[in-house]
């Protein structure tokens, strides 16, 4: 199995059981190894008392393309420490992408970067996500040879 069939079998297997990312409509638009991008339409349901996008929804689609990322390698990652800077609102109606990017990976800890963006390309918020690999896998490779 290379490391993008792996990858792409992480984001099949993650998204059956992750009611959170499903039930809000989020899509898994690019998989590879360190690396997810996912997208959100944001709703009516989604708004503040400002009418913008309440900003748990943009942390949930960033952190959820944190996980993807560092999922990608089929070893179990938990997420450690997540810090999130808002830079601008998200709107209603217009889909959120969130693109998640490995910085660094060192033994059980790594460190991912995810920008996510408006339609228009505007910066809507950048967070840093701070993983540490625990015991297990998503899927069992236990008959692969590689």
């Amino acid at each position: 199995m290379t490391p993008q069939q792996r990858a792409e079998q992480v984001a099949s297997a993650m998204m059956a059981k992750d009611k959170a990312s499903r039930g809000l409509g989020m899509n898994v638009t690019h998989i590879a190894p360190g690396a997810a991008s996912l997208t959100l339409r944001v709703s009516n349901d989604m708004l503040n008392g400002h009418s913008i996008c309440h900003g748990g929804y943009i942390f949930t689609l960033a952190d959820s393309a944190f996980a993807f990322a560092c999922n990608s390698y089929n070893r179990l990652t938990v997420a450690q420490q997540n810090q999130i800077t808002y830079i601008s609102p998200g709107q209603l109606g217009e889909i959120l992408t969130a693109t998640a990017t490995e910085t660094a990976l060192t033994g059980r800890s790594g460190v991912y970067d995810v920008m996510v963006h408006g339609e228009d390309g505007r910066t809507v918020a950048t967070m840093r996500g701070l993983s540490r690999t625990i015991k297990g896998h998503v899927f069992d490779e236990s008959g692969d040879d590689t």
